[in-house]
């Protein structure tokens, strides 16, 4: 059974940092593209975050986000994370991750990022 299971959201304040991760299971990142995601607020489009080639270690990211977030991929632990700093209010969104090859995409649940004071 394929799964991608997110954790790490969470509460922070402004200028604060969060580190998501991304365990999957079922398959392996082999061929993939693996991606962060966010949605806010509920109803609204998903929009890209970040992406890492799985071959290669390619990464891409959201103009809104350079320089303040940073992904990475464990392809032993089949884990892609998400290291957040200087967060800032607008960040706040469900974050999912997401696996695409040639022929199929994956989503996990989403998990929750507040930045508040």
């Amino acid at each position: 059974q394929v799964q991608l299971v997110e954790s790490g959201g969470g509460l922070v304040q402004p200028g604060g940092s969060l580190r998501l991760s991304c365990a999957a299971s079922g398959f392996t990142f082999s061929g993939y593209a693996m991606s962060w995601y966010r949605q806010a607020p509920p109803g609204k489009g998903r929009d890209l975050v970040a992406t890492i080639r799985s071959y290669g270690g390619i990464t891409n990211y959201a103009d809104s986000v350079k320089g303040r977030f940073t992904i990475s991929i464990d392809n032993a632990e089949n884990t892609v994370y998400l290291q957040m700093n200087s967060l800032k209010p607008e960040d706040t969104a469900v974050y999912y991750c997401k696996a695409a090859s040639t022929t199929t995409i994956y989503w996990g649940q989403g998990t929750q990022v507040t930045v508040s004071s």
